[in-house]
């Protein structure tokens, strides 16, 4: 019987075209589910959960911010925003509430401010990690998604009035975020010399119905940063991990094509013109498919016998391609835990029979 193989080398195997030996797993959930299925399953940590669970998840890594509060409002973070936990009933989230440029209205406001220095981060705690990592599971360094902290700093209203009306105002905003992942990125990249395995580049392009804005609108604002970013880190041997919500099935040509995307999540397959057959059909010999477990209504409202019946047709579907079996976004805490339980057991026995 031959080896079985590591998360990462499962992974790695994806990546460059090759059958793994089972379908890999990933895991996405609130804080809430994750901490209650660890009590539940009497794990201690992570790493117990996921090998109790044969979850192939990667291990993050990132350099902690250390240079000086520049932003007066007690709450706020490195950009100026200030954030509210919002309770919906049975968990929360983190929602931004103070947004530091809803009242600039000149480009030069906007140089003026002070964005936040990339140098200033603790890079020394952040080199031994990835350098002393045993390879065992994938790792993932950097990150990228400018749209969503725009709309944070300024406000999703004005963030996507200025679209259509300030073009220019927007973009001088995105260039400096972009100035400072570039160079953060790059350092992480360079430091951790050859051992950071993929990047998390994303932005929600789509809605439950449609996409958020125009195929055109996305080329002007949002296409050529994407692209440079992807092209720094696929300089450095990364492969590109991208995420986007919704009904994102137009903006895939630009994706694949132009910024060169390695792996699509999260197969919101139940949103328009997201199917599974034609997604596979028109991309499987070019990408990974990541994701696909219906987090909206089968996880937490299905009975364990629709989870498993899901995960049969999501194997059928995705046969002609390669994909990583996971939650299609983060698990509510409101979900069964025999479901997930039963998603992942059933994926590690499945998922082994259709790798042969």
């Amino acid at each position: 019987m031959p080896t079985p193989m590591t998360p990462r080398q499962r992974w790695l195997a994806l990546f460059d075209g090759q059958p793994p030996d089972r379908i890999p797993t990933d895991y996405w959930t609130t804080a809430e589910f994750h901490n209650r299925l660890k009590r539940e399953l009497q794990v201690q940590d992570d790493e117990a959960l996921w090998q109790r669970l044969h979850i192939d998840a990667p291990r993050s890594f990132g350099a902690a911010y250390t240079g000086p509060k520049i932003h007066p409002h007690p709450q706020a973070d490195i950009w100026g925003v200030a954030r509210t936990t919002i309770a919906h009933g049975s968990g929360t989230y983190d929602e931004a509430t103070h947004h530091p440029l809803a009242d600039f209205e000149t480009v030069e406001q906007l140089h003026a401010y002070p964005w936040p220095d990339p140098a200033q981060h603790d890079f020394d705690s952040y080199a031994q990690p990835i350098k002393n990592d045993d390879g065992y599971r994938i790792r993932r360094v950097g990150a990228y998604e400018p749209w969503l902290l725009y709309c944070d700093m300024r406000g999703m209203e004005r963030a996507y009035e200025d679209m259509l009306v300030e073009p220019e105002f927007a973009m001088a905003a995105l260039d400096h975020i972009f100035d400072f992942f570039a160079a953060l990125n790059g350092r992480l990249w360079d430091i951790a010399d050859g051992k950071a395995d993929m990047m998390y580049l994303a932005e929600d392009l789509g809605s439950q119905t449609g996409p958020l804005f125009g195929l055109e609108t996305y080329r002007k604002l949002l296409l050529p940063h994407q692209q440079q970013m992807a092209a720094l880190a696929k300089s450095r041997g990364l492969r590109i991990f991208y995420h986007t919500d919704g009904a994102a099935r137009v903006f895939l040509p630009d994706l694949v094509d132009t910024v060169g995307i390695d792996l699509l999540n999260p197969i919101q397959w139940r949103c328009d013109d997201m199917e599974r057959d034609g997604l596979v059909r028109d991309y499987a010999s070019r990408i990974i498919f990541h994701g696909a477990m219906d987090n909206q209504f089968t996880l937490p409202f299905g009975s364990t016998e629709q989870v498993i019946t899901e995960l049969k047709d999501n194997i059928a579907h995705f046969a002609p391609a390669r994909w990583i079996c996971a939650p299609c976004h983060n698990i509510q805490p409101l979900t069964p835990t025999q479901n997930v339980i039963a998603m992942y057991e059933a994926i590690h026995a499945l998922g082994v029979l259709r790798s042969r």
